[in-house]
């Protein structure tokens, strides 16, 4: 049986519907509205009247606060009533929280659990504006209308996934066919990469299966394998004195270190490093062949002690899903940043977000076709990227967004964060056949697919209609219980590697961990049936970690995860041979050597022209010196951000030494973020302070 609820806040707790209010009255600029009321609607499958009952002022509603029923309150006519809910297969927070809590309350079985949300419209409101409203409301890369109708059954109408295509005649495909075919699949490879897949079978004496395609697909995205960066800069034309100056000591860097690689964007930004380390300058980095964060050795004073810790940062930036998907872009934004060094055994405790838009107070008409109004933009990825970090448990300490129209094209999402461990909490051994891999933490969905190569390729209009599956929905109190789960030294100090299910899924997640792998698709814990080995083999998140085991060691782990509330999987072995091989229902859909996915591809060249610099502009701003100061007033850059920087609790953990506005009046914004290391509860460090500064105006 299926119950339904609604659930609305009191007069005088309706804050969300004030805003919405002003934003479709004065921006939207529905001109005839006159009240505007949301409802958070639930329907629940799989429990018993009574343990509804239970539940009603306990889970769905608070009794101080909100008003809940069982039909939907009476409202004004005329009215313009909109439902929205998520797509199906897209993460819903509030109806898995919810689905949680009834299971805590029952001790039973988890019931379904679907949410939406209602919006109540009063007024004259035509059909144009009403269109207008949905648009507003409803991104079609997430979200959907839902009908107004009684569901009989919630359990969505899944079929067996059929077995995994194999491409017949793909070896045998002319270069007119195989790119038509290309573009048929939307592939991030281009043509060379094509081509070389294309012989690789051939030599093999076998076509692909649509699987192995992805996965290779994936693998050689720009996202996972650099390609831009890796690109072979073969002919350098420098006109500008004084680049070519420091292309030259660049070059000259290479002669002396006796470099063979290729000159590339990579190789450029590498060099100072490389340089420092052979005068002996970088003994401190953390070097190893796990891929995680950046990770630096330092000494904390713990109780007046010494002792060796490995401190790790890193930087993510997700403007491609924030620009089509604002609150999961930015949310998987500090998400992703934080999954680096949480992998690297980290405890992440501060962090940084830096964002770019244009113009948000620019009229709703002025939104650029395909693209998602500024305002929204702005105000969603806030909310998202705030309530993910905050959920999550870290202090987010700088908070800074940059104004310029160049970021009309696309919105900028930056996260920052830094973590630390000790580092006798830390083994990093190479993997050896008979190696287990267990899959700990949050199930696959579909939400997730694809979007490495997604943020590989260039969009437009109509292919951002289908890229709903490329962005992750952010599990924050999933990723809250790894951070747990790695605090413990008797936990962490047993995985050999990890890796986070960034981009790629368990194709690389997985696949990087060890030159011999055989993965059984079949063991990987989903969020609803009905996934392919395909989706299985690419779906990506950052809710999950792949860490290798010795065989004696995964009863212990996988007890500990479970005093975390964290599910666990044995889903891959290490092997001798270098192979990466997949099965799913007992078939082998993915047999590929591991020399040809390390390959990176056809290699990439191209030629660079850097023209002469223009001389600089005088920035003097013309008129008398009220004028030239109302004109530096109206650039929002000198506003103050002190509202956007209050969504982010900086807090966190107490180690914060700064907080992100302080002076007399609290409205000075910090220039910098400094945090004590979290070494333990009641123990203190007074030497050991780590300080991040930011100023904006380097951007210029």
């Amino acid at each position: 049986m299926v119950y339904r609820l609604f659930v609305e806040k009191k007069e005088g707790f309706r804050v969300a519907e004030k805003t919405l209010f002003e934003d479709l009255k004065l921006y939207v600029g529905i001109k005839g509205l006159n009240s505007v009321r949301i409802i958070n609607r639930y329907d629940i499958q799989g429990i018993e009247a009574d343990l509804l009952e239970k539940c009603k002022h306990t889970v769905f509603s608070e009794i101080q606060v909100d008003t809940l029923s069982e039909t939907l309150p009476e409202f004004a006519s005329p009215s313009f009533i909109l439902g929205v809910e998520y797509l199906p297969g897209q993460y819903d927070q509030r109806s898995d929280s919810a689905a949680q809590c009834i299971q805590l309350i029952s001790g039973s079985e988890r019931p379904l659990v679907r949410s939406a949300k209602l919006y109540i419209l009063g007024g004259a409101i035509s059909d144009a504006e009403k269109q207008l409203i949905r648009d507003y409301l409803i991104n079609p890369v997430d979200s959907c209308e839902s009908p107004l109708t009684f569901p009989e059954d919630l359990n969505l109408n899944v079929t067996k996934p059929s077995p995994v295509e194999k491409l017949l005649g793909f070896s045998a495909l002319t270069d007119a066919e195989l790119l038509e075919f290309s573009l048929a699949e939307d592939l991030a490879m281009d043509e060379d990469d094509l081509h070389l897949v294309r012989s690789y079978f051939a030599d093999v004496g076998r076509d692909p299966t649509h699987t192995e395609l992805k996965v290779i697909d994936t693998y050689w995205s720009d996202h996972c394998r650099h390609t831009t960066f890796l690109t072979t800069l073969d002919d350098v034309v420098i006109e500008d004195e004084e680049i070519r100056a420091s292309y030259e000591r660049y070059l000259s860097y290479r002669k002396a270190l006796g470099m063979q690689k290729p000159v590339s964007l990579m190789d450029l930004a590498l060099i100072a490093s490389r340089v420092l380390k052979a005068q002996g300058k970088l003994e401190n980095l953390d070097e190893s062949e796990e891929i995680n964060a950046c990770t630096v050795k330092v000494e904390v004073d713990r109780d007046g002690k010494k002792e060796p810790w490995l401190l790790l940062f890193k930087n993510e930036t997700h403007n491609h899903p924030t620009e089509i998907e604002p609150f999961g872009g930015a949310a998987t934004c500090i998400g992703g940043a934080i999954r680096d060094p949480l992998s690297g055994r980290g405890y992440v405790f501060q962090a940084m977000r830096i964002s770019g838009a244009a113009n948000p107070l620019a009229p709703v008409e002025q939104t650029l076709p395909g693209k998602i109004a500024q305002k929204k933009i702005v105000v969603t990825a806030a909310h998202g990227n705030s309530s993910y970090g905050n959920q999550v448990g870290v202090a987010t300490s700088m908070v800074q967004e940059i104004y310029h129209p160049g970021f009309v094209a696309k919105h900028m999402e930056l996260g920052a964060v830094v973590g630390a461990v000790p580092a006798s909490q830390v083994k990093r051994e190479i993997p050896q056949p008979g190696d287990q891999i267990v899959l700990v933490g949050g199930r696959t969905g579909r939400d997730g697919c694809g979007g490495a190569t997604g943020s590989s390729k260039s969009h437009t209009k109509e292919s951002l209609a289908s890229c709903g599956s490329e962005v992750q929905k952010g599990n924050a109190p999933e990723e809250r219980k790894l951070q747990r789960l790695m605090r413990r030294p008797e936990a962490s100090i047993l995985i050999k590697r990890c890796n986070d299910f960034g981009a790629g899924g368990v194709s690389v997640a997985i696949g990087e961990l060890a030159p011999g792998l055989v993965i059984d698709l079949d063991a990987i814990p989903t969020k609803y049936e009905g996934l392919s080995g395909t989706e299985l083999a690419i779906s990506e998140s950052q809710e999950r970690m792949a860490v290798v085991l010795a065989a004696k060691d995964v009863k212990t782990f996988q007890a500990l995860a479970m005093q975390e509330n964290l599910e666990s999987s044995v889903v891959a072995q290490v092997t001798q041979e270098p192979r990466l091989v997949m099965f799913h229902q007992g078939e082998k859909i993915v047999d590929i050597e591991r020399s040809f996915l390390d390959s990176h591809g056809a290699k990439k060249y191209a030629k660079v022209v850097v023209s002469k610099r223009e001389e600089g502009q005088s920035q003097k701003t013309e008129g008398s010196l009220e004028q030239q100061l109302l004109a530096l007033m109206a650039d929002l850059n000198v506003c103050s951000q002190q509202g956007l920087s209050e969504r982010f609790d900086a807090t966190i953990g107490s180690a914060s030494l700064f907080m992100p506005y302080g002076g007399i009046y609290q409205v000075s914004p910090a220039q910098v973020m400094a945090a004590l290391f979290p070494i333990g509860e009641g123990e203190t460090t007074t030497a050991s302070v780590m300080a991040w500064g930011y100023d904006p105006f380097l951007m210029e």
